[in-house]
Parts: C-alpha cells; structure tokens; sequence
C-alpha cells in the first residue's frame, strides 16, 4: 500500500502536469465550455455534499486517517463522492479546454484511475482496521463508486448533520481552483493568444 500512500499525500499536486498541458494546448469553443461546465458542476456539487457531512478531514494532505465513519448523505450511496466528483471536475476541464482532444483528456482520467484505486485501497485498509464489522457492514451495504443506494442498518449509521456553511469553507480551495481554471479557459477562447504563438512556432 506505500505507492497509495505516496499517491494521497501527494493528490493535490499530481493534477498540475496535466493543468499546464490543457493551458498551453487549449481550443476551446462555445460548446465545449458549457459541456464542460456542466460536469464541473457536477462534480464539485457532488464535493460540497460530500464535505457537508465528512468536513475539514478531507483536506488532510499527510497520513491516512479518519475520526468518523461518515455514512450519511452521498456516503449513503457510494463510498467515495469525494472521488468521484474530482473525476468529475477533471473531466469537465478536459472538454472545457478542448486541448488535444481526446487524448490527454483520456490519459488524465486513466491517470485518476489508477491513482485513485491506490489511494481507496489505502484509506479501506485504515478503516477496516479501525472500525472492523462496521466498516464491513458498510461495505456490504455500499460500493465504491457505482450508486447502489440500500437502506443501512442503523448500528452503522454516523448521524452527523449536514452543514453547508462548513462544507463551503472545507472545499474554498478547490473553488478557488476551479474558478481560476474556468477563467484561463474562458480568456483562451476570448483571447487565443497561445494558440496562435504555437501556430506560429510551427
């Protein structure tokens, strides 16, 4: 499990190679940028749900750990929101940007994939180990990432209130992101200038 460990200390930084290709080749259009926009959407609604109810925990960028099994909310019906929605937002950008499309975009998630596999492999490992038979039944009642949406019982059950203000305030820095991205795409299509010194240098 040392490659998922690696791989989660380090998950916030392995998205920037692939930012600075869909900067450097981006063709946007009208219709990719609402495409696009729509599944970034998406995929943060999905984050924000999520931290609603997980909380500041999730931007834990050093050791595996977990306080509460949170079951609630998305947690009710996938394991993994919080994942699910970042595949989401990669996506988003991809056709957003239109950059070398649909080569890099098919690369990144590949990429995601096999990162994120690691990574749920290792976060498991810790809360079968820390709450055993509840994390079992929580297993057997909820799949990683494919909705399977079963009533739990209620032993396993965190009850925690959602709460979106703090949710909000978890996830400002991947709203940050994302507002940052949305608008070198959006200048990329207003001002191509990238585009035209790569058609120039070649």
């Amino acid at each position: 499990m040392e490659i998922g460990k690696i791989l989660f200390k380090y998950r916030s930084y392995t998205p920037l190679p692939f930012i600075f290709l869909m900067v450097l080749f981006m063709e946007p259009t009208l219709k990719t940028m609402i495409t696009g926009l729509v599944l970034v959407l998406a995929g943060e609604a999905i984050r924000i749900w999520a931290v609603s109810y997980a909380g500041s925990e999730t931007r834990v960028t050093g050791e595996v750990g977990a306080s509460t099994l949170v079951t609630q909310g998305p947690y009710s019906i996938i394991r993994n929101p919080l994942y699910l929605g970042n595949v989401l937002i990669y996506a988003g950008f991809g056709v957003m940007s239109n950059s070398l499309f649909p080569y890099l975009l098919f690369v990144a998630i590949c990429f995601f994939i096999f990162q994120y596999y690691y990574i749920i492999k290792t976060e498991e490992e810790f809360l079968r180990n820390t709450y055993k038979d509840k994390f079992e039944k929580y297993c057997a009642h909820v799949n990683r990432i494919l909705p399977l949406p079963k009533e739990l019982p209620p032993e396993i059950i965190s009850f925690i209130r959602m709460d979106l203000k703090s949710g909000l305030r978890s996830d400002r820095r991947t709203l940050q992101a994302i507002i940052i991205i949305s608008l070198l795409i959006l200048f990329g299509f207003f001002f191509p200038i990238l585009r035209v010194y790569y058609s120039l240098s070649n």
